[in-house]
């Protein structure tokens, strides 16, 4: 048994396990980094960066479909759906060496390829070695969940670390859950030639503002594929090439392949949280708003500190934990600013409160500003006038954004800044926005909220009247 002492070790080389590391080794720091898998964790070899790719070639078939009204002449598209695998893992492997164990040792950090558990409160057995550690950060991530609908585990399926083997199109493919994950790779299939059945138990994009969702869902039908919400799945059975999902009440949905996409969970199994005395809850690892665990030397930080699910979330984590372990400096994870979205076209977008999280929040204080794609000139030249963005505004402060339509993961980033820096809606009223841009709902939606103001207001006309009386 080898003994290491190290000043920080990282369990996990996902995007948040990378960051700290990087980040503190080249500030000096002495840092160990265990992962027994794939470097670059779930983002970059099963979810964020393997579903856009997929969602690209996607989006390329269905323009040649739809170049019609843009005076070119719309065309079947020919589908090679291996070749669309094939550019999946071609962008995979020109990201993968920023997040390879090559680049990650060229800082500094020693890379330890074995799973980590923990023997004692400062130190983790890896294989062959005990690291003993001033502070350790875990960011073991999270696993699909698979649910335990009956039969489901004696029948072929897919969750999204599988569904990149695939290299045959799916005839029908099935769906189960009909959150962020399911809707995109429903689309995606769709448009790249498959029918598509996605069965959902509750509301489909349940966790979104409902006015927004509709208009992604409505979309979605459009294309062809099925969304049957407040449907459960009962059982499953079948084999390869035909599964058949039978619904509470009786109903058979039958497809050639399934996809199981019903949300993750921690991936606390095996990391022997006790022995340090690590508490956990149903979600993950319980942390302080300092992602400080109940162990005072260890932290936890993405997915499995049991909050949001999301790349950037980890990013933003290690952000914080890097200036508390390194610095000392007091850290506080700010939830209201972390924006998400959904990659369906149009996109689905959201930072801080929805309008029902405001209204019951603040209540008659409250001032919702709406403003429509179909105005923006932009979208008009590009035929995606489909589109709302919201903005909820609290005593000329924005606490909320929600925006469906092209662009809207782009378009969220302004307000996670205004939300993030405090910003005025008078701040991003005089912004100036190039034209003709999508970008320009942002200001337009600033401006919109100020436009009763200034003219629908009888005082302002008479200043005006009055100041152009004495102007020379």
């Amino acid at each position: 048994m080898q003994r290491l002492k190290t000043d920080l070790l990282v369990i996990g080389a996902g995007s948040g396990g990378l960051s700290v590391a990087a980040g503190a080794a080249q500030m000096g720091a002495d840092v160990v980094l265990l992962e027994r898998g794939e470097m670059g964790g779930d983002c970059l070899n099963y979810g964020c960066v393997p579903s856009k790719a997929l969602i690209a070639s996607a989006g390329r078939a269905h323009g040649m479909a739809g170049a019609g009204p843009f005076g070119v002449a719309s065309v079947a598209p020919q589908v090679d759906y291996a070749a669309a695998q094939a550019h999946v893992a071609e962008t995979i492997s020109r990201i993968a060496p920023m997040d390879s164990q090559e680049r990650f040792e060229g800082f500094g950090v020693r890379v330890i390829r074995e799973h980590g558990r923990f023997i004692s409160k400062t130190e983790v057995q890896a294989g062959e070695h005990v690291v003993t550690a001033r502070r350790i950060v875990v960011a073991a991530g999270s696993s699909p969940f698979v649910p335990p609908i009956p039969g489901l585990s004696e029948v072929p399926f897919l969750t999204n670390e599988t569904l990149w083997q695939l290299r045959e199109r799916p005839a029908h493919l099935l769906v189960i859950g009909g959150g962020p994950i399911g809707l995109e790779m429903a689309q995606a299939h769709r448009r790249l030639g498959c029918e598509v059945t996605v069965i959902e138990a509750e509301r489909a994009l349940g966790r979104e503002d409902p006015e927004l969702a509709a208009i992604v869902l409505e979309d979605l039908r459009a294309e062809g594929v099925t969304i049957l919400e407040e449907t459960q799945a009962a059982a499953v059975r079948g084999r390869d090439g035909a599964l058949e999902v039978e619904t509470v009440g009786g109903r058979v949905l039958r497809g050639t392949h399934l996809l199981v996409a019903v949300g993750r969970r921690a991936n606390l199994d095996g990391l022997d949280l006790e022995k340090a005395g690590i508490d956990t809850t149903r979600s993950g690892i319980a942390v302080d708003e300092g992602l400080r665990t109940s162990n005072r030397r260890v932290y936890a930080i993405g997915d499995i500190a049991g909050g949001a699910q999301f790349t950037h979330v980890a990013g933003y984590h290690a952000g914080l934990v890097v200036r508390n372990a390194l610095f000392g400096l007091p850290v506080r994870v700010k939830p209201q600013i972390l924006p998400r979205a959904t990659y369906t076209a149009p996109e689905l977008a959201q930072v801080g409160l929805t309008e029902a999280e405001a209204r019951a929040k603040y209540g008659d204080r409250l001032e919702v500003v709406r403003f429509p794609y179909q105005h923006n000139d932009r979208a008009i030249a590009l035929r995606q006038t489909t589109g709302l963005l919201k903005v909820m505004v609290v005593k000329g402060r924005p606490v909320g954004a929600s925006i469906a339509g092209a662009q809207a993961g782009e378009l969220i980033g302004t307000w996670a800044l205004a939300l993030s820096a405090g910003l005025r809606m008078s701040d991003l009223a005089g912004m100036v926005v190039p034209y003709p841009t999508i970008g320009e709902l942002n200001k337009r939606v600033a401006g919109t909220y100020f436009s009763p103001r200034l003219f629908e207001n009888e005082t302002v006309k008479r200043i005006v009247r009055l100041v152009q009386r004495w102007l020379p």
